[in-house]
């Protein structure tokens, strides 16, 4: 199934069983609804779909991921190339023996606890307090409320730039804080996590008592990021911030949070190139006052309209 023209597509791009989309737009895909059109939108049908077209498709062809958008700034002019994503068939999680959960590229963290309470399988509670697909939380080490991916996961199914169906285990992947070495080309597609058995009401406290100091601690119903830059060595990146005076802090339409100075927001009608401006200032404001360079967290992809400062 194609939603471009097939002379068109078969011009550019190798035929799929998935779908094919030619000047998506993006900013509805993100959570901060903001940003450009991808050149070509792709989703495949399954893994095999996947690694058959990146066999297929001309090897100078910019190729990116894009999960469900809840980490990321699409810049306002737009991504060359092609964007994957993972329709939601890649959405699924099954039990398997030895207390493990299997689950698809596109799977929710939050589906992930979900079926884990359901099984009576603890360690993965952590997964209910953070906003993203499967992927994006293996490639940065995902972790929250004492968990995080690299204490779970065993091992990983992915797709590489040259259409290549690799399986890595997590010893591989040399895990760090807020970061892995998977391959910048890797596309993952499937993952296998370990659980241990444990009482199922403790489970689903300990995943109710996360989802309220979540809602109390962060703007969950704004539009925005979730958590911007990587804490520091030895600090924690909002104490900086608002240390530095940016809590509530605008440019444009963008805003630091009142709530939680890490978080940026949108507050209707940014930019991206606002969103992205602000971060700038506020990691110059943090790096006058404390000396310290602030990482993103949040990726910036595509590129910059004429005049962006960003």
């Amino acid at each position: 199934m194609t939603t471009a023209t097939s002379s068109n597509i078969s011009s550019k791009l190798p035929s799929i069983r998935g779908e094919i989309e030619a000047n998506a737009p993006l900013a509805p895909l993100t959570w901060f609804r903001v940003g450009g059109n991808a050149e070509w939108l792709v989703s495949p049908y399954d893994t095999e779909d996947l690694s058959d077209f990146l066999k297929k498709i001309d090897q100078s062809m910019p190729v990116r991921v894009l999960g469900i958008g809840s980490n990321v700034i699409i810049r306002d002019g737009g991504v060359s190339g092609v964007i994957i994503r993972l329709p939601r068939r890649f959405s699924w999680v099954k039990r398997e023996e030895g207390n493990r959960l299997r689950c698809g590229g596109s799977t929710l963290g939050m589906m992930i606890s979900k079926v884990a309470a359901a099984e009576s399988l603890t360690n993965l509670e952590f997964m209910r307090g953070i906003p993203g697909s499967i992927g994006g939380m293996i490639r940065m080490n995902a972790g929250a409320y004492g968990g995080d991916i690299s204490k779970i996961l065993i091992q990983v199914t992915l797709v590489r730039r040259n259409g290549d169906i690799e399986i890595w285990p997590v010893e591989k992947l040399n895990f760090a804080y807020r970061y892995s070495e998977l391959p910048e080309d890797a596309i993952v597609t499937e993952a296998l996590f370990q659980g241990q058995p444990g009482d199922k009401d403790k489970i689903e406290a300990q995943m109710n008592k996360i989802i309220a100091e979540r809602e109390a601690s962060q703007p969950v119903r704004s539009r925005t990021g979730g958590s911007t830059f990587k804490n520091p060595e030895g600090y924690k990146a909002w104490e900086l911030i608002d240390e530095a005076g940016c809590r509530g802090l605008k440019i444009g339409d963008a805003e630091v949070s009142t709530k939680h100075a890490n978080f940026l927001l949108n507050l209707g009608d940014a930019t991206a190139a606002d969103i992205e401006n602000l971060g700038e200032e506020v990691r110059a404001r943090v790096k006058a006052k404390f000396g310290i360079t602030l990482e993103w967290e949040i990726k910036r992809i595509g590129h910059k309209l004429d005049g962006d400062k960003a």
